[in-house]
């Protein structure tokens, strides 16, 4: 019997032997390396390597002043250095965010519901033809003093509780990547670290006061406004730490 192979069956046998032979390339490397430290990577030039990509940031606009030079003057006007304020204030420049969120809360929240009611009518009289109601139209138990009788009893018990204790300390740098007319400064600054293959991301940005920057350049995070700050991570950590895809979808369309 013939049998046809699809391309896609070609791609997912040349993956399977591809990573065979990685994995045994890892494993000689390896082995001849028992006892023997890790060697240093060697010192390359960054902007030649095949994946450089030059970073573009928000940079401030070059003022006429600065390419004036004052005769008998040993310091350049716009220099950042002597007399002149170090502080962050222009777009480009950068600064420190100081981090320190402490959150603790415990909520607790129980709701009891009970209600129970009951309601009878009767039909005494039922223009004269009460008496022949019963046996005829109506069944022979029917009573006329006891026509409808109706009882309901509804009980709901829900308990909630709500523990958290979160704590970030940490400095980390940003940039100031815009000035609004009234003076204030946008910031925002990204940081990554990666560690056994578990990547750990802190990201910022808000909008802070001048004044409020200290005169070691630094800022704490209940000084900025409107401030987003992010700490997560992902990797081989946090995919354990989350419930499987299919159990998620379940989770969202089980009605139960």
């Amino acid at each position: 019997m013939k049998q046809n192979y699809s391309p896609r069956m070609g791609h997912i046998a040349a993956m399977a032997l591809l990573s065979v032979s990685l994995t045994a390339c890892n494993a000689f490397d390896r082995i001849s390396r028992i006892g023997a430290p890790p060697d240093h990577a060697d010192i390359k030039n960054p902007i030649e390597a095949l994946d450089y990509k030059p970073i573009t940031t928000p940079m401030p606009e070059v003022r006429a002043a600065d390419n004036i030079s004052q005769p008998n003057s040993l310091w350049h006007p716009g220099s950042r250095a002597f007399f002149r304020d170090q502080r962050a204030a222009r777009v480009g420049d950068i600064l420190t965010v100081k981090i320190n969120v402490t959150d603790n809360a415990d909520l607790k929240n129980e709701t009891n519901i009970a209600r129970t009611a009951g309601d009878t009518m009767g039909m005494p009289h039922v223009f004269g033809f009460e008496a022949n109601l019963a046996g005829k139209v109506l069944p022979d138990a029917f009573s006329s003093t006891n026509a409808l009788s109706t009882s309901t009893n509804m009980s709901h018990d829900g308990k909630g509780e709500v523990k958290r204790n979160e704590s970030i300390v940490t400095d980390m740098a940003a940039m100031i990547i815009q000035k609004l007319q009234n003076g204030n400064l946008v910031i925002k600054g990204t940081q990554e670290i990666l560690v056994d293959n578990e990547m750990r991301q802190l990201s910022v940005q808000g909008i802070i006061r001048p004044e409020d920057i200290a005169s070691d350049n630094t800022i704490p995070h209940d000084k900025i406004a409107d401030a987003r700050i992010t700490y997560g991570g992902k990797g081989e950590s946090s995919d354990i730490q989350q419930p499987r895809y299919g159990q998620q979808l379940m989770d969202i369309i089980s009605p139960f």
